[in-house]
Formats: structure tokens, C-alpha cells, sequence
């Protein structure tokens, strides 16, 4: 039987990873992993992650398993941090998921049950495995123009172009923060324009948020998915706590659907725990449990609000840093959209050619579209890498 499988394409990002690893020079620098790293290069356990975890140590008397949709006060906590009341309660349906990840394919399944010819449409480019799992479940896919390499902004006319091709019933995938791979995100008119043309077809927004925090602030990333909420009869989030919670391994995800009305939660609510008994039956709890606590304890959420500020304003002064090292030794201001762009990541508009010469002569490792990661920068490497970027022609 196993002699009929295939070789799988690798995933470049992982590639990447393994290459950096293998090179032996003492200075390199990794730029294409996701994670948050701190000055020192760590992934560290948040302080109020710690905290939470030494309290449920303490009192936890079991690890049986949490009900198919996971502890409905996860599922509430994650509600109020995301939409905060903009949507009556009865209307949302929710199960915890192993990370964003399975709330996005959680999502993606939802929309085969309930619409199996509904085409989604992701922005070009997004996060590959958006593109990967679509593929993999055999979903009709749509791109629409989203970056511009020129301005190293949004795309918007070309956008809207493109969604002028939907029909009643299709879906549109968007960023609720943070663009990956880009940084560069839609105004909130931009997203009111998006929410517009989908009431008047009849199209369905599903929303990624992973990076809530990391960019403007926690309120100011959740605006575009509350306005969307608010705005459209239907809509479905995946929302990760990964990054935001520096839970990575714990797995640590939601999925939301919301319904016209209440009446129809309740169907909706058990397809969703329908699904998780399909794909993996009880989602992990830890992670969970963890962020649960944080969000409803007073002290705990300070805590964890005034660390995730710092992260989020260390990368915003990293952004700046480096635009401003670019401008310096390219006398132009061709790379100040690094500034205005928001989250972990920024797309530098490099070509292929480019980003593997600064990989060969500087040891500086980006993803093959340019993507960098901001986070896995400092103030010692920011000008290593402006330089290694205009050097190689950039």
C-alpha cells in the first residue's frame, strides 16, 4: 500500500528552517520562521501564561477530556476578547480547535457542509497553507489582487476588481490584522467597501485572526473583524492564540460561526462539534485552560496586556529602526512602507535573485517572496540586514 504514496512537496518555509540550521557560519540570521522571538532570539513563556500555569497545577484534579466543542468558558472568553458584544451571544457558535490552524480547516469544512459549491476567495498572497488545506479538500479557490509590489501597500482598486467576480453563496477570506504574509493591512473604510459589495451579493466573510496585539494595539486589531461581524448576516473567524498568548505548542485555537439569527445557532453550533468528533474528536485543553484564566482574572489580563504591549511596540520600533537604515544608505524612501506596515512580518518587494544572494553572501535567511520576519530581528542585526539588502541590490 505505502509503496503507492507520492513525495509530498516540502514546505519551503520548514526548508528554510532546516537550511539555516545546517549553515555553519556564526553569524546568521533567521528571518523566516513565525514565531516571536525577544531580543535574545528566545520564544519566551509569557509571564502571565507562567503565572496561570503555577495556579492550575495547583488546583487541576484531572485530565480527562473537555466536551467535543472544548470548555464553553474558553469559547466565552475568546468571544468577548475578539468581538466584545458587538454580536449577540446567542447568535455565535464556537468550539475551542487545535491552534488557528484547525479553526481555519474547522472553517473550511463548515463551508463544504454547508455550501459545497461555495468558491472561497483568498488575497494573493496569503498564508500558504490558507492555499494548502483549500487544495488538499479540493475547495474551488479565487484569488484576488491584494499587494502592491511598487508601494508595498494594498492593492485596493485591483481588490475590488477581482470581487466583482462573486456570487451569492461564495466566501471571502480575510486578514482580521496583520496581513501574512505582507504587513500591509486595509483601512477600516477599506473593509466597511469589502463589507458593502458582500451584502450586496450575497458573498460570506470568513475572517483569520492570528496576531490580535501585535499591531496597532488589542482593541485597534479586533476593529476590522467587529465591523465585519456587525455588518454582514453570516460570518465565520478563526482566531489563533499562539502569538498572541506565546502558547505555540500548546495548540491553542478557535472557530467561530455566526448566524443570522439565534434560532439557528444551535444547529450550527452542533456542526461544529460534529466536525471536531470527525477530524480529532476532544481539542486540547491546556493552552486553553491557560488563556481562559488569563482573560478572566483581573490581575492576570494586566499582566498579559502590558507584556503583549511590549512586544508589539518593540517590533513597531524594530520597523522603524530598519526603514530608517534603509533610507540612510539608499538615499530613498522606497523602503518606508516597512514603518507602516503592522505584525510580525513585512513583504520587502525583493526578487527571488536577490533574496538568495543576501542568503549566500550574509547569511541572512527570508522566506523566497521576501517575507521577513520582524520579530526575529534586533537592534545589532537590523543594520546588518539594510546593508546586506542594499548590497545585494535591493
Amino acid at each position: 500500500m505505502f509503496s503507492n504514496l507520492k513525495p509530498q512537496p516540502a514546505d519551503k518555509i520548514l526548508a528554510l528552517m532546516a537550511a539555516y540550521r545546517e549553515d555553519p557560519r556564526d553569524q546568521k540570521i533567521d528571518l523566516g520562521v513565525g514565531v516571536y522571538k525577544n531580543a535574545e532570539g528566545v520564544t519566551p513563556v509569557m509571564r502571565a501564561i507562567k503565572t496561570a500555569e503555577k495556579q492550575l497545577w495547583e488546583v487541576e484534579t484531572t485530565k480527562s477530556y473537555t466536551g467535543l466543542a472544548g470548555d464553553p468558558a474558553f469559547s466565552d472568553a475568546m468571544i468577548n476578547l475578539v468581538l466584545d458584544g458587538v454580536v449577540a451571544r446567542d447568535r455565535i457558535a464556537a468550539v475551542a480547535t487545535p491552534g488557528g490552524t484547525g479553526a481555519v480547516r474547522q472553517g473550511f469544512e463548515a463551508i463544504r457542509l454547508a455550501n459545497p459549491d461555495a468558491r472561497v476567495f483568498v488575497s494573493d498572497p496569503t498564508w500558504p497553507n490558507h492555499l494548502s488545506i483549500l487544495k488538499f479538500i479540493e475547495m474551488p479557490t479565487v484569488t484576488y489582487r491584494y499587494f502592491d509590489e511598487e508601494s508595498g501597500g494594498v492593492n485596493f482598486d485591483g481588490m475590488m476588481e477581482d470581487l466583482n467576480q462573486l456570487q451569492k453563496g461564495d466566501v471571502v477570506l480575510l486578514h482580521g490584522c496583520c496581513h501574512n504574509p505582507t504587513g500591509a493591512n486595509l483601512t477600516l473604510d477599506q473593509f466597511q467597501t469589502v463589507v458593502d459589495k458582500l451584502n450586496e451579493v450575497g458573498a460570506v466573510p470568513m475572517i483569520d485572526i492570528a496576531y490580535q496585539g501585535f499591531g496597532d494595539g488589542l482593541e485597534e486589531d479586533a476593529a476590522a473583524t467587529r465591523l465585519v461581524a456587525k455588518s454582514c448576516p453570516e460570518t465565520i473567524i478563526a482566531a489563533s492564540c499562539s502569538k498572541n498568548f506565546g502558547v505555540y505548542r500548546e495548540r491553542t485555537g478557535c472557530l467561530m460561526a455566526i448566524s443570522e439569527n439565534a434560532a439557528q445557532t444551535p444547529v450550527t453550533q452542533g456542526t461544529l462539534a460534529f466536525l471536531n468528533r470527525q477530524n480529532f474528536s476532544f481539542p486540547p485543553d491546556h493552552g486553553a485552560r491557560l488563556v481562559t484564566m488569563v482573560l478572566t482574572d483581573d490581575a492576570l489580563r494586566t499582566e498579559w496586556q502590558t507584556e503583549l504591549e511590549e512586544v508589539r511596540l518593540s517590533m513597531l520600533g524594530l520597523r522603524e529602526q530598519l526603514a530608517n537604515e534603509l533610507k540612510r544608505l539608499s538615499n530613498s524612501d522606497r523602503f518606508d512602507f516597512i514603518a507602516r506596515h503592522r505584525g510580525m512580518f513585512s513583504r520587502l518587494g525583493l526578487s527571488p535573485e536577490i533574496v538568495e544572494k543576501i542568503k549566500a553572501d550574509f547569511g541572512i535567511y527570508m522566506v523566497g517572496d521576501s517575507r521577513i520576519n520582524i520579530a526575529g530581528l534586533n537592534q545589532t542585526t537590523v543594520p546588518l540586514l539594510a546593508d546586506a539588502i542594499i548590497k545585494a541590490g535591493g
